[in-house]
């Protein structure tokens, strides 16, 4: 039984609380949470919990093997050392860091270690970005020429990262997943309307190997709540929509053809350039990525084989991050992304 304390009770810490608890390769023995109240509701629901405002509680506790971090991401570094330091495997909500430098070393740290460290990129454990990966790699699309990413809501608003860092994250580390590396220049612009110097919204135009583009648009100030992606391939294309949880993910064929003959000015003639094929929506098996992601962490704790967002995926993430801040600071100027390991 593999021992675990979740430090952070917030929003998410309950349901990771919950995952590691109910798991029957683990227990949840520990929850570290400096508020008082958020204590007592943990109390109140898994009352077998000890309870702490002081990580070196838990830390201090043998029979904790593993230490899982949802706090605020300027208190992560800090954090995931001190659990690394007390030889605790360590899964730790994303991003990983605040900066790139210390994203390094904590995954030099772990592998010196010999710790699992582990990023909490939950959307590489959804089943819908999964099976989009599988038609990917199977040349079902054939070559990707771009990505359309879109993250927005009304809130949660933070006043720790922008909304690259909090909403972008996630799609950086999907485009990464699915293109098999990181970027090699990024772009990007934002405003700051609520928070002077945070920005609510981040446009990011991430610019990949053979040619692929990214686009983002991460924000916390729409009305609407949106998660889709579009992948754009030189045959087909593919929409995961995640807020759609019947039919997440759409193959289309579609495309244009003889888009290198004369130009016409005719619908008609506009029309004959198009192809439109059918619409495949395959069968996704629905499921909680959340838990996905607390069973691979498991299993590498247990001597599995490295998960799809080890520590050095996240570095590489907040790579990309750290490129997009240097990008708003310059008015957009395109910055290359630091290659890492």
């Amino acid at each position: 039984m593999i021992g675990v304390a979740v430090v952070g009770a917030g929003h998410w810490g309950p349901h990771l609380v919950r995952n590691f608890n109910d798991h029957l390769s683990s227990q949840t023995l520990w929850v570290v949470d400096q508020a008082e109240t958020r204590r007592k509701a943990i109390g109140e629901r898994f009352p077998s919990v000890s309870l702490s405002p002081d990580i070196d509680d838990a830390l201090g506790d043998d029979r904790v093997d593993a230490v899982v971090i949802a706090t605020p991401t300027s208190t992560h570094n800090e954090l995931v050392r001190r659990a690394l330091e007390a030889k605790k495997h360590v899964l730790v909500e994303k991003p990983i860091t605040n900066s790139l430098e210390e994203a390094v070393e904590l995954c030099r740290l772990a592998e010196s270690l010999d710790r699992v460290l582990m990023v909490g990129h939950v959307f590489l454990f959804n089943p819908a970005i999964v099976a989009a990966k599988e038609y990917i790699d199977a040349g079902d699309l054939g070559q990707v020429e771009y990505l359309s990413m879109t993250r927005t809501n009304l809130g949660p608003v933070r006043t720790d990262v922008n909304a690259a860092w909090d909403l972008a994250s996630h799609d950086i580390s999907i485009a990464n997943y699915w293109l098999g590396t990181a970027p090699d220049a990024v772009s990007a612009s934002g405003g700051s309307w609520l928070n002077q110097g945070v920005q609510d919204v981040v446009f990011a135009t991430l610019r990949y190997p053979n040619g692929v583009v990214v686009h983002i648009e991460a924000s916390w100030l729409n009305p609407r709540k949106r998660r889709l992606i579009s992948v754009i391939g030189a045959e087909r294309m593919l929409t995961v929509d995640d807020m759609d949880l019947n039919e997440p993910l759409r193959l289309y064929d579609k495309g244009v053809v003889g888009a290198e003959a004369e130009i016409t000015d005719t619908f008609a003639g506009f029309r004959s350039q198009i192809r439109e094929g059918q619409v495949l929506i395959p069968h996704v098996t629905t499921g909680e990525p959340l838990r996905t992601e607390c069973e691979a962490f498991l299993a590498r704790v247990r001597g599995g084989e490295g998960s799809l967002s080890d520590g050095w995926a996240g570095a590489d993430v907040v790579s990309v991050l750290e490129a997009i801040d240097r990008s708003i600071a310059n008015n957009g100027a395109q910055q290359e992304v630091e290659t890492i390991k």
